[in-house]
């Protein structure tokens, strides 16, 4: 279910838009970006390698995304990680299948995977900082046909989720140690496939700052929070902020259901704040 709020960005885009047409009350040129293919699809990886950034010679780069349970017209936002990395992996594991009565003539890729499985979440417990953050989730375990059958495969599949670019060469390293070690010593063969998606949602120091101060414009300064936790979900505005300085910003929802939750709804109520902040980053940035 993919309820999270992207007519209501591209409503509030567009009524910036619409706004800053009419009156011109900046000086130099405003990119309003549409960015397609935001869940999983990379649509922003998929515009710099079309030359948008250079084409039309950007050189800041600023987003929004609305947050259920944040009040409404209540911003935040955070220097450094404020979203995290997303990669994705798969484990193929062969032994020997056979008959369940005579375990001593199969190599079993079940306990082998079983193992695998709690020995990953060490990587967070025994090989990440505590102070730093990070998710090793296995989200699907598919192995046999049948009761008295030990299979022959065994397959694994989830996701790891960090803040730090670092973290994440660590995690990619340890799962391959973990799995290889495993493997050899239960007697199958094993093949990690790690996938490496979105990188981290990195804000900009000085950006932030800006965008926390026309949020105060727009919002009040009551009304913005400049220290929200980071959350582990992920965003692909994060490749253009590799790019380019910039800083994405959350802007309340109000008592909402969760991003993709089948009863979550946008808040019309949000979008006066949102088209007063795109306003207010061009209009100040380009002041006239």
């Amino acid at each position: 279910m993919h309820a999270c709020g992207h007519d209501g960005h591209t409503a509030m885009l567009l009524g910036a838009a619409r706004h800053l047409a009419r009156t011109r009350d900046f000086s130099g040129a405003a990119i309003v970006i549409f960015q397609p293919a935001e869940e999983g699809g990379a649509g922003a990886q998929a515009m710099i390698d079309d030359g948008l950034l250079e084409n039309f010679a950007i050189e800041e780069v600023y987003a929004m995304h609305n947050a259920p349970n944040v009040p409404v017209g209540v911003f935040a936002i955070r220097k450094g990680p404020l979203m995290a990395s997303a990669d994705f992996f798969a484990i193929r594991l062969e032994g020997k299948g056979g008959h369940a009565a005579f375990p001593h003539q199969c190599v079993d890729t079940i306990v082998a995977g079983a193992q695998i499985v709690t020995a990953l979440q060490t990587i967070v417990s025994r090989n990440v900082d505590p102070l730093d953050s990070c998710v090793v989730s296995v989200a699907r375990f598919t192995a046999g046909s049948k009761d008295n059958i030990r299979p022959q495969t065994a397959e694994l599949e989830g996701t790891t989720r960090t803040l730090l670019p670092a973290t994440r060469d660590l995690v990619e390293r340890r799962m391959r140690e973990i799995v290889s070690g495993i493997a050899a010593a239960s007697g199958i063969s094993a093949i990690v496939d790690y996938r490496r998606s979105y990188p981290p949602t990195i804000n900009h120091p000085a950006q932030t700052d800006f965008a926390a101060s026309v949020a105060r414009r727009v919002a009040g300064p009551e009304r913005v929070l400049t220290e929200m936790p980071p959350v582990m979900g992920a965003e692909d505005f994060s490749f253009m902020l590799q790019a380019r300085p910039g800083a994405f910003i959350w802007l309340g929802n109000g008592d909402s259901a969760g991003l993709h939750h089948p009863e979550y709804d946008f808040n019309d109520a949000a979008l006066p704040y949102g088209m007063a902040y795109f306003v207010g980053i061009v209009e100040t940035a380009l002041a006239a």
